[in-house]
């Protein structure tokens, strides 16, 4: 498939939850830049979930950076980041690299030392491997049905099974 070099993530985790600080610092990851809808928190979720703070804590406890890159619009993405007390890049425009790069030069980040977490192939992961950094998905937690998001998910389907099949090959399980 002519895309997989942009479309296969290093990792699929069944949740945010599941990457620890002693996974990331073990692989020399110091930045996270997550996605915020379907990947931490609904679309309905205007704050972040306990889950979340409780998370990004820990993260910043063992010392990562966190920011939120996200498509959406300002008014959302600062409502859910303002608890947090996180930079934010409102209208990323995934899978262009613009906003992401921006995040990663205010926080001193390289890419090698950087994590790009989200739950879409065809925006998070192509935006995070175009920069070439560690590249994370995990499952929406409530997709949306529409037409449109059916077709975008239908897309990354045969990405998706060909990753399964590689870490099914390396020996490695399929989530985390």
């Amino acid at each position: 498939m002519i895309f997989e070099k942009y479309l296969l993530p290093d990792k699929l985790f069944d949740s945010f939850r599941d990457i620890t600080p002693e996974a990331l610092l073990g692989l020399g990851i110091r930045h996270i830049f997550a996605d915020i809808d379907n990947t931490l928190a609904t679309y309905d979720d205007p704050t972040p979930p306990p889950e979340v703070t409780e998370w990004v804590e820990s993260m910043r406890g063992a010392g990562i950076s966190f920011a939120c890159v996200s498509n959406n619009n300002a008014a959302r993405v600062s409502g859910f980041c303002a608890p947090l007390g996180c930079r934010f890049y409102a209208k990323a425009g995934k899978p262009g690299t613009g906003a992401l790069r921006r995040a990663m030069e205010d926080a001193g980040a390289e890419p090698g030392n950087s994590l790009c977490l989200g739950d879409q192939l065809l925006t998070d992961c192509a935006a995070g491997r175009r920069l070439g950094m560690t590249v994370f998905i995990v499952p929406p937690i409530r997709d949306k049905t529409t037409l449109f998001w059916r077709i975008k998910r239908g897309i990354e389907k045969p990405y998706m099974k060909k990753f399964a099949a590689l870490q099914k090959k390396a020996g490695e399980p399929e989530n985390g």
